[in-house]
């Protein structure tokens, strides 16, 4: 069980391989809203707002009516977000697919992890518990969103400098 936020010890616990569940408050962003994200970080002007990364986690989907499924994390808008993210405290980033083993290695170097989540919309959508839109609504489902959930699913697909793919 991993609960939001997340402590550096308990992401440096994690291994790949490892089976999760997550539970707690969690982000929701994928190609338009993470470089977004990144340019208020980048900026400093992250302080102004109500996003809260230290400990937290990334879920690459969009929120839409129909529910959340993880969206490609090799995108390159996804994955390049990956570095300043984890630099400014998320700790755990949640997708699908095989990242670079450039961006696997930084993960280590920042004590932060890579999961899988499987592709089971209609199971997420019992274990969110509550939605709120964060911040750039004119994203739509795009947008940044937070989510608190209860026993998402998922796999540690990159850890201390390994994958599993």
């Amino acid at each position: 069980m991993v609960t939001t936020p997340i402590s550096e010890e308990t992401a440096r616990d994690l291994h790949i391989g490892e089976q999760i569940l997550i539970s707690g408050y969690i982000y929701c962003g994928r190609d338009a809203v993470l470089p977004k994200v990144c340019k208020l970080i980048e900026s400093g002007e992250i302080a102004n707002t109500d996003i809260h990364l230290q400990g937290s986690v990334i879920f690459h989907t969009a929120v839409s009516p129909a529910g959340v499924g993880p969206t490609t994390s090799g995108k390159v808008e996804i994955e390049g977000s990956f570095e300043t993210l984890s630099r400014a405290g998320v700790k755990l980033h949640l997708g699908k697919g095989a990242i670079k083993p450039e961006t696997v290695k930084m993960l280590d170097e920042q004590n932060a992890v890579y999961a899988v989540i499987p592709p089971v919309t209609a199971l997420l959508g019992e274990n969110t518990l509550e939605t709120r839109l964060v911040a750039f609504p004119e994203l739509g489902m795009e947008a940044l969103y937070e989510l608190k959930v209860k026993d998402y699913p998922a796999i540690i697909a990159a850890a201390k400098g390994k994958s599993i793919y």
